[in-house]
């Protein structure tokens, strides 16, 4: 089926018109006349099909697209790569119910739905109009929306139990279990605090550098002591890679012991273990 686009004659002395370049006024009769133009004025228009259809180069399609943006004619989104023409509905509404039709059906291609709330309300204002365009979708999708992106939030903020105790355990070659109820009190404490999973990893590998070849000191390389109330200290240490081990002639100084475990004993008490 055939399609076409009237542009009234009087277009060629409209003020605005009168004032634009010929690249303009071919750019502008293209935008509302492109093979993707429909009864809305709202299309999906790719920046390569605009290439295509004009002979212009990329650079030159993003600079006439950035100028009828600031003419206030149109508004380009990327994401969905859509156009919408922002005056198009004021000089091609009509009543008729098969025009209506199509223009819901329309809607309800389009993507990017601040689209279809401008359309809606510029429609409103239209004093010719004697019908309501009713929202494309069964409830108001703005709503459905505005859950998908508190979901997508959420998701942010799951705290990854499983790939901390994961690295720890592949750091000491142990068996700790992410679902323990203190492990996942104490990650979850300092994941509300406002670190994340980089920050315990290098909370595991400054401690892992400095104990793990301690006789004493490697007991306190799990969970409790690592992620207890002394992890910021822990994540701003500075590593000494030449002199990890806190020795003295060989044996671990009791001032290095007797601190951690006052601290491990500390913690302890806090969650009443």
């Amino acid at each position: 089926m055939s399609k076409y686009r009237s542009v009234q004659v009087s277009f060629w002395q409209d003020a605005f018109v009168l004032d634009l370049t010929p690249e303009e006024k071919y750019f502008y009769i293209y935008l509302m006349t492109n093979s993707k133009a429909n009864q809305i004025g709202i299309y999906e228009l790719p920046k390569r099909i605009i290439e295509t259809e004009t002979g212009y180069n990329r650079e030159t399609v993003e600079k006439l697209l950035s100028r009828f943006v600031d003419y206030g004619k149109i508004i380009y989104n990327e994401p969905t790569k859509e156009a919408m023409l922002l005056n198009w509905s004021k000089h091609n509404w009509n009543n008729s119910p098969k025009v209506i039709k199509r223009v819901e059906d329309e809607l309800k291609e389009v993507k990017h739905f601040p689209f279809i709330e401008k359309y809606r309300e510029t429609v409103g204002t239209i004093e010719r109009n004697t019908v309501s365009i009713q929202y494309p979708y069964s409830m108001d999708i703005r709503e459905k929306e505005k859950e998908k992106e508190k979901e997508k939030e959420k998701e942010k903020d799951i705290v990854p139990f499983v790939e901390i105790v994961n690295y720890l355990n592949e750091k000491l070659s142990k068996n700790y279990r992410a679902s323990s109820k203190q492990t996942k009190q104490l990650i979850n404490s300092r994941w509300n605090e406002g670190f994340r999973i980089e920050d315990f990893q290098k909370v595991i590998d400054n401690k892992t550098k400095q104990w793990l070849t301690d006789e004493k000191m490697s007991s306190f390389l799990r969970p409790e002591t690592l992620f207890g109330t002394k992890f910021e200290s822990y994540l701003n240490e500075k590593v000494n890679i030449n002199a990890e081990h806190p020795r003295h002639n060989g044996r671990t100084t009791a001032k290095s012991y007797e601190d951690v475990l006052r601290d491990v004993e500390r913690d302890r008490k806090a969650w009443g273990g």
